[in-house]
């Protein structure tokens, strides 16, 4: 039996039963969530992206070609919002960034600036000392920084962190 590529979760409201059902298909891996929803405001955008949704229709413009569609590129890997709801979704993840991530000195990447520094020059092969020389750090500043990343990405050791940033594009 094959496996479905994607799930549509069709709704009149987004409740939290929905952002619950996209979620469960999210972790499963197996699957991308379409959302088809009667009601779609910004607070719904956001929580519906967060929640794992790779498409999302309003039930007024849900035609089978509009459907068809969403669900292609949902099943290729893709997204799609409409385009005044993607309008509105960047401006919140500017505000994101501008007003939450950048004070705190990290971007999108969950990275700081200087744990993508620290894990550019192990990927170039440079132990701690040097790191440390290079950066001005001390070698516990650079251990620290690389335990951090470890920890908090959940990786066995710095060439598994710099593996999963190459891999993720962090790097």
């Amino acid at each position: 039996m094959t496996q479905a590529k994607v799930a549509v979760v069709v709704t009149d409201r987004v409740t939290e039963e929905t952002l619950r059902i996209l979620r469960t298909v999210s972790r499963s891996g197996s699957a991308r969530a379409v959302l088809v929803a009667t009601q779609l405001d910004d607070a719904d955008l956001v929580a519906a992206v967060e929640s794992g949704a790779a498409g999302l229709v309003r039930r007024s413009e849900a035609t089978p070609e509009r459907l068809v569609s969403v669900i292609s590129s949902a099943a290729a890997g893709e997204g799609a919002v409409p385009p005044d709801l993607l309008g509105r979704l960047l401006d919140q993840v500017g505000r994101l960034q501008r007003q939450v991530l950048s004070p705190r000195g990290l971007t999108f990447s969950g990275l700081a600036d200087r744990e993508v520094e620290v894990l550019r020059l192990v990927a170039d092969g440079l132990d701690t000392a040097e790191i440390a020389d290079k950066l001005a750090y001390s070698q516990r500043t650079v251990k620290n920084v690389l335990h951090d990343v470890t920890n908090r990405l959940q990786l066995r050791n710095r060439s598994h962190a710099v593996a999963y940033a190459l891999r993720h594009g962090l790097i």
